[in-house]
């Protein structure tokens, strides 16, 4: 029985020998769609060679490419876990000709690989056809030998292909495998087609047309095949099981997640398991590919995955994290075939141990909530669906966990309300959504490099050269002329300009021609290997074929290169101080300062913080040449260099090496970079970080100076500490200490001043009131209004009115810079006639504040207008009277 792996490999192996390319697996990321979320399908990182917009490398090509579905148009998140064949992470099988061979190819390899390779039985199998694609009718029947029972003409869109309304498009033929009588379910095309006897396996598509918006299709002239084979299906086929989740790779991480559990197997169980099983997966490849945690966009489908398993993982009573103790287990088994997986491992594990130990915290902090509003609520109630939607999308709770834990009160939830609350929330998401970030014109710009080759890149030896200006670009199309006061987006044949990728800021700096000049604003890089620089034209005309001079900013190109070099030094340094699971998140470099992102749980401290300091201008004093070559990526990773993840990487990448290893013989920091650097370590200077920070759950935020800049913020800091020592008449060195007992000294008077406040509104020095409480509807009522008293304070006021009204309700409202707060407790037998947060409520809205917040027996809140403390005592009295 073969094991996915080696399924994987066959495959793969079969269309190599076949002259196909085999291309690696794309990251989870687009690189070439804006309109995606993840990528979904295996022809994705290959839609411009069929769209036409780029020249593809090859002919023919087969990938295994990774994909996720669990957000936008294609989300299968919530079926996972309870369907033999869902998944949020899958793989997919595919081999694609780019003009080259069409469907009498594919239909033979399909079947070929199938029957002879595989070994599937052919009666074991059946194809579908577009209704009136005859050619593949007839190619079928000639290739496999099928009967007309077992090619069936369905005449929906489910058998014909587009890329959208316009653009290629074409025929499907499915490949279906019976999985017996046994099973219930009937034939595509039939009443019960959805039952699960007949699977579908492999899906051919015959590109062959082009659509355009009036409906008309012509026929292309390079007609292509795409095709697509879920992994995991073939796979259970193949291994003689039903069930996705019962092929070898799932059996493994199941059977772990049983062991770290201490579950037997029981079948109310089976789904918990399967989900985390499938949730590892799409999340550790996520991360591997860059994608963090967070609250917007990828960020935001990652974290309802985890959170989902994570739930899961509670309801299996796990008492420990467990899914970063699941991670070594897939990576033994997928690494070998993704080497990222391996390379991001400890980066992996940290991630899922940070977001489950948060995710017990936050769900501590919902059962809280779910608690606070079920409160005043009596059998037979109805939980709010907004209240509802808070705890799914704050807390991660699913519905049927919040209905689950209502039922057992003998409550239910507004389900239309939260219906409304989640239609809200998707609305706002597909507006938020921004897509890869890649500009809707890029299709222009994947013309224009079709049409004029890629530029050369002249940067890393020079700053100044003379070039020809190919092409003129406004407002998304060509234009042929530009003239002063006009901003353009220019591109020429060579630059010495850098294009921002990798984190580095485009270059600035000036053009000029005979007659003419121009301010260079910006240069970025578009379709893959274009320099377009943005031109602000200050004088005369320009059209292409003129020649420029270009100059970059040589001083800003110097300080962003040495920012750049420290900020390899700085990754280096964070892995050896802070541990292997530090990987770069995310980075900025420019002629100012430079900004690192990298993953890890919590603030540095000080001493951290000094040892990274002391590396990084350690290797910085050693002044040794920075070192670079070129080489193929997979060969570069081999030999130790750093890859950031979630890049693509061409044949062949660029490799710098900085500094020598402080302990040892080896190099400090070597990493992937097509960026500009020093060239020896020593230009650098200096390097200080000057804050460090939290930007999203687990990732921090380093930011720091090099040279000049460095040695001007110490100047800056140090002049500070002076005036300081001059001010106290104290050395430098005793400042802090000074500075210390004045903060105490503060402390003390500000608790001093806050106790005398608290015994004058109460009436004395001894702690008793002025007036003991009054009757109303039969309770003892401690309200009344407290001049001079902020909100802090009024909680410990109230603690010493308790027993004056122990079994009675005390308001309090204090007045303090023109501001109201307002304290209500609730005690002893009163609590079965009034609810504290009503009662402030009732105070606030009378000063015209919105509301108050808390507990059945306190609560607290706040109002605008002080003026209006007596309102508000009033309106409680009101409503003790009233109930």
């Amino acid at each position: 029985m073969p094991s996915l792996n080696e399924i994987r490999s066959h495959f793969l192996s079969y269309f190599q020998g076949q002259g196909h390319t085999i291309a690696p697996s794309a990251p989870l990321v687009p690189q070439n769609d804006p309109t995606l979320l993840f990528v979904n399908a295996g022809m994705v990182p290959f839609k411009n060679y069929f769209t036409g917009a780029e020249t593809p490398p090859y002919p023919r090509a087969a990938s295994s490419q990774k994909s996720v579905r669990a957000g936008g148009k294609h989300n299968d998140l919530d079926n996972v876990g309870y369907t033999a064949r869902h998944h949020t992470f899958f793989e997919m099988l595919g081999n694609f000709s780019f003009g080259d061979y069409f469907k009498e190819a594919a239909i033979s390899h399909a079947w070929t690989l199938l029957t002879k390779e595989f070994g599937l039985q052919p009666e074991k199998l059946l194809v579908t056809v577009y209704h009136d694609d005859d050619e593949a009718h007839r190619l079928w029947k000639k290739i496999a030998g099928l009967s007309d029972d077992k090619i069936i003409r369905i005449a929906t869109s489910d058998n014909f292909w587009s890329m959208g309304d316009t653009g290629p498009c074409g025929p499907c033929s499915e490949i279906f495998y019976d999985h017996g009588a046994h099973i219930p379910g009937g034939p595509p095309g039939s009443p019960d087609e959805d039952g699960d006897r007949f699977v579908e396996i492999w899906n051919l598509v015959f590109m062959q047309y082009e659509q355009f918006a009036s409906g008309e299709r012509t026929s292309l002239p390079k007609p292509s095949i795409d095709t697509g084979m879920g992994l995991e299906r073939v796979s259970a086929v193949l291994q003689g099981v039903h069930d996705n989740y019962d092929i070898d790779l799932f059996k493994t991480l199941i059977g772990a997640s049983r062991a770290l559990t201490g579950e037997n197997g029981a079948l109310e169980h089976a789904p918990s398991h399967r989900v985390i099983a499938d949730h590892l997966r799409s999340s550790s490849f996520l991360i591997a590919d860059g994608v963090t945690p967070s609250n917007e966009g990828r960020g935001y489908v990652l974290r309802r995955i985890m959170r989902r398993a994570m739930r899961h993982a509670h309801l299996l009573g796990a008492a420990d994290p467990l899914m970063h103790r699941l991670a070594p287990v897939l990576v033994a088994e997928m690494g070998e075939a993704y080497p990222e997986l391996r390379r991001a491992e400890p980066a992996i594990v940290d991630t899922l141990r940070q977001e489950e130990e948060r995710f017990r915290r936050t769900l501590g902090r919902g059962m809280s909530l779910l608690d606070e509003a079920t409160g005043g609520l009596i059998e037979g109630g109805v939980l709010s669906g907004e209240t509802a939607f808070k705890l799914y999308d704050t807390y991660g709770f699913p519905l049927d966990l919040t209905q689950d834990a209502v039922r057992a009160r003998g409550l239910t939830v507004d389900l239309a309300a939260f219906d409304a609350a989640m239609t809200r929330q998707r609305e706002q998401a597909r507006e938020a959504w921004s897509g890869s970030g890649q500009s809707a014109a890029a299709g222009e710009w994947f013309a224009i490099r079709e049409r004029l080759g890629q530029t050369q890149f002249e940067g890393y030896e020079t700053v100044e050269n003379s070039a020809e200006l190919l092409a003129l670009v406004a407002d998304g199309g060509e234009i042929d002329e530009a003239e002063a006061g006009q901003t353009v987006q220019a591109l020429f044949d060579r630059t010495p300009f850098y294009a921002e990728s990798g984190g580095q800021a485009g270059d600035q700096g000036e053009a000029e021609w005979p007659g003419g000049r121009a301010v260079v604003l910006d240069t970025q890089k578009h379709a893959g290997d274009l320099h377009v620089h943005t031109l602000k034209i200050t004088e005369g005309r320009l059209a292409p074929g003129a020649r420029v001079r270009l100059a970059v900013d040589a001083d800003r190109r110097l300080t962003t290169r040495s920012n750049h070099s420290a900020a390899h030094l700085l990754h280096a340094a964070l892995r050896n101080v802070l541990g292997p699971h530090v990987t770069q998140k995310g980075q900025m470099v420019d002629g100012e300062r430079m900004r690192f992102d990298f993953s890890h749980g919590q603030p540095l401290t000080p001493g951290e913080i000094d040892r990274i300091e002391a590396e990084v201008n350690a290797v910085i004093r050693q002044n040794l040449p920075a070192e670079t070559k070129q080489m193929a990526p997979a060969e570069a990773i081999e030999a130790g260099a750093m890859a950031l993840f979630g890049e693509k990487y061409g044949d062949s990448v660029r490799v710098l090496t900085l500094g020598r290893d402080l302990a040892g013989d080896g190099a400090y920091s070597v990493e992937l970079c097509g960026g500009t650097h020093v060239a020896r370590t020593g230009d650098i200077a200096l390097f200080k970080i000057v804050s460090e920070q939290g930007v999203a759950a687990g990732v921090r935020r380093i930011e720091a100076l090099t040279g000049e800049a460095a040695r001007r913020f110490l100047l800056d800091q140090a002049a500070v500490a002076k005036a300081l020592a001059e001010q106290f008449k104290t050395p430098v060195s005793e400042v802090l200490g000074r500075v210390d007992a004045l903060e105490a000294q503060r402390r003390k008077l500000e608790k001093d001043l806050a106790d005398v406040r608290r015994q004058l509104a109460m009436g004395g020095t001894g702690g008793q009131a002025a007036a003991g409480p009054e009757e109303i509807a039969g309770v003892a009522v401690l309200a009344r209004v407290m001049d001079g008293v902020g909100g802090k304070e009024l909680r410990p006021i109230i603690e010493q009115y308790r027993k004056q009204a122990p079994d009675g309700v005390i308001a309090l409202v204090g007045v303090i810079d023109g501001k109201a707060a307002v304290a209500v407790a609730v005690t002893g037998a009163a609590q079965d006639r009034f609810n504290a947060a009503e009662l402030a409520k009732a105070a606030v809205i009378a000063m015209g504040g919105q509301g108050a917040g808390g507990k059945p027996d306190f609560a607290q809140g706040g109002a605008p207008d002080g003026s209006k403390a007596a309102d508000g005592v009033a309106a409680v009295k009101a409503a003790i009277a009233a109930a």
